[in-house]
């Protein structure tokens, strides 16, 4: 069991959520009721992760911190939608608690998903 998150290790947590967003993606848009029924923000989300997901497979990190700022700023520049904006803004404040972390234990995971 991993008691520290890396570089290498958030990729993968990152590769993970965007196949689990896509394979689950028409069950979110079935749930998109309110306020409006438009039915896109499963879509939107997967697509927003999507652009995480590839920036990953692009290269290896050297640190925590670089691999959660690339995330971040590919699901901007990737955000679908308002459901996308809120995610890659999720994952922004994920990575300002992360700064300069080579990696993270329970305690910086608790920060940045509060920052999120």
């Amino acid at each position: 069991m991993k008691e520290l998150i890396d570089a290498a290790v958030f990729r993968d947590i990152i590769l993970c959520a965007s196949a689990a967003l896509e394979q689950n993606r028409q069950l979110i848009n079935e749930l998109n009721v309110f306020p409006v029924p438009d039915g896109d923000t499963g879509t939107n989300m997967s697509l927003t992760m999507g652009a995480a997901a590839a920036e990953m497979k692009k290269r290896d990190f050297p640190t925590l911190t670089a691999a959660a700022d690339s995330a971040a700023s590919a699901m901007l520049r990737g955000a679908r939608g308002n459901s996308g904006v809120i995610t890659s803004l999720l994952f922004r404040g994920f990575s300002k608690a992360l700064a300069g972390k080579t990696d993270a234990e329970a305690a910086d995971l608790a920060k940045a998903l509060q920052m999120g």
